[in-house]
């Protein structure tokens, strides 16, 4: 994948922005008398009551012998002590009380900063930078551990309607398909008239909405009516991730809460309609038990595509 130069240096730039003015240039951190590596030291410790010097090392990111003076200088300031583990060649880390008051005064400094920047945001903008900061963090630690591990703190995937569900849904749609396939107006338009009209159906038992959502934004959704196709068949409608959390797994567990929901409500098969060309959903879907059963072009959206029915049928028994 390649990606663009002015994109790198924009987030390149932020970078040094942050690190400046959140105060990683100065000697100590956070209104304490403590480097930012004491400071996360600190904290580290704290989250993992009992931590090894090792451990701790791993977390960090430091040579062991650097966090070994590290903690050194902490244990002499009344910070932190070592009590011997089951295993007694181990020693773990935990806060003393001055420690814990330390690390309390470090959470309300920290709260304060980011309280006071996100005042001069709007609702959306300060979801899409948690969105967006816990993304790229994750990204980065997946690097240095060598990791692959999805994405997936604070998301929930819950079913039902809930406040600008509608809009959402519409908005996820008109930005990834005007950017993969020049769709516009019709398109948006079609899909918001869509889900509105079916919402005002959610009372029936064969239809339902889940949502994913990520620090109380939508992130992604799919829908089961059960009542458009007749012949008991399920219709898969709006399935679709934010482009941040796509390849993180949300996909999977979305479209399993979906299948689940066939299952039960013992649908004779589970059509949906898409377009060529989305490999990685079509991937989900054959996982999933479904396969291709039509494709022929169509223009209804605006602009000539591919089109392509999935159907998952059911054995009878």
């Amino acid at each position: 994948m390649t990606i663009a130069p002015a994109l790198i240096e924009d987030i390149r730039t932020a970078s040094r922005t942050m690190v400046r003015e959140l105060g990683f240039m100065r000697a100590t951190l956070a209104a304490t008398d403590y480097s930012a590596s004491g400071v996360h030291a600190l904290l580290e410790i704290e989250t993992g009551d009992g931590v090894s010097a090792a451990q701790l090392a791993q977390s960090l990111g430091l040579e062991k012998s650097s966090v070994s003076r590290m903690v050194g200088k902490l244990i002499k300031a009344g910070e932190i002590e070592e009590r011997t583990a089951e295993d007694a060649r181990v020693k773990r880390l935990h806060l003393t009380p001055q420690g814990r008051q330390t690390v309390a005064a470090i959470h309300a400094f920290g709260q304060a900063q980011v309280s006071q920047a996100l005042q001069a945001l709007n609702p959306s903008q300060q979801q899409s930078v948690a969105q967006g900061l816990t993304t790229y963090a994750h990204a980065l630690k997946t690097i240095r551990l060598g990791t692959h591990q999805a994405l997936t703190p604070n998301l929930l995937i819950s079913a039902g309607y809930r406040p600008g569900l509608i809009g959402r849904v519409a908005q996820m749609h008109a930005d990834y398909y005007s950017q993969h396939a020049g769709f516009g107006a019709v398109f948006e338009s079609r899909v918001a008239s869509g889900v509105a009209e079916f919402v005002g159906r959610l009372d029936q038992p064969c239809n339902q909405i889940w949502v994913a959502t990520l620090n109380e934004r939508i992130v992604g959704s799919i829908a089961i009516d059960g009542q458009d196709l007749g012949n008991h068949q399920a219709h898969l409608r709006w399935f679709i991730l934010d482009d941040g959390c796509r390849g993180s797994g949300v996909g999977r567990q979305l479209l399993s809460a979906a299948v689940t929901f066939c299952d039960q409500q013992g649908f004779a098969a589970i059509q949906l309609w898409t377009f060529k060309g989305l490999d990685a959903a079509r991937r989900l879907y054959e996982a999933s038990g479904f396969e291709l059963s039509k494709e022929e072009q169509g223009s209804q959206w605006g602009t000539l595509v591919t089109e392509q029915q999935f159907t998952r049928i059911y054995p009878e028994g």
